[in-house]
Order: C-alpha cells, then structure tokens, then sequence
C-alpha cells in the first residue's frame, strides 16, 4: 500500500503543478496584477492627498481673508468711535457704531440735525469706510 501511494505522489504534484499554471494562464487580460493594483491605489492616494491638500489651503486662504475682513472692520469701528468720542457735539456712548465689510451704521441718537450729518462725515473720513448708513435719530436735550 506504501508503494502505491509513493507512485501517485509524483502524478499528485504534477497535476497540481499543471492546474496551478492553467489557473495563472486562466486570468483575463483586463484583470490587473497585484503590483499594478499596487501602483494604481498609490496614484489614487496621491491624487486624494493633493485635492485634500488644494482644499486645505484654499479653506486656509479663506479663513486668513475673513480675518483680515474681521480685523479691519474691527480697525474701522475703533477709529470711528474715537473720532466720534473727540467731536465737541457728539457723544460716542449714544452712537452705536457697526461696521462690516467697510459699510459703517451709526445708530442711537444726536443732539441735532447738524452733529447728525456731522456723524456721517466723521465716519466717511475713516480709512477703509466704503458706505455709511446714517440711522442717527435727532433728539432735543432738555
């Protein structure tokens, strides 16, 4: 019985040899190898990593604009309500100042016509003041 198992050991081998090659020889064209698969994920990892990376700057680029935006009109604000605090006729406690993207609003209350205009003007001559919107309401002290 040993001897008859030791002859079919070389035939054994063989045909799984001759079907490991048949199934090698078996595989489609458009099937890809696996360093192909290899290469093409690398190149897709890469090319995600560089969109991820186009986004990120631009988000950055976006973030560093609102900022400065932010900043300025924040810069605006503070020098309107100085000028307004320094003016003999205005009163920068009762003059809300709000400033975004350069268009500055005065609201609150003026003690007359003039220093309401004046308020507008003050504001106007600020460096980075694009538009005012003047919603000053003219109030008689005593």
């Amino acid at each position: 019985m040993k001897q008859h198992t030791t002859a079919r050991l070389p035939l054994l081998a063989t045909l799984a040899l001759a079907a490991a090659l048949g199934a090698c020889s078996r595989q489609p064209d458009d099937e890809l190898s696996a360093g192909q698969r290899a290469d093409n994920a690398v190149a897709d990892a890469k090319r995600e990593g560089s969109e991820v990376l186009a986004d990120a700057r631009m988000s950055a680029r976006e973030a560093a604009d609102a900022t400065a935006r932010v900043s300025s009109d924040m810069n605006i604000t503070a020098k309107v309500n100085a000028a307004l605090a320094v003016d003999d006729q205005l009163k920068a406690t009762q003059i809300n100042v709000d400033t975004r993207d350069g268009q500055v609003t005065l609201s609150g209350q003026a003690p007359d016509p003039r220093s309401r205009e004046r308020a507008t003007t003050l504001a106007a001559a600020i460096d980075g003041v694009k538009q005012v919107n003047n919603q000053l309401v003219v109030t008689r002290n005593g």
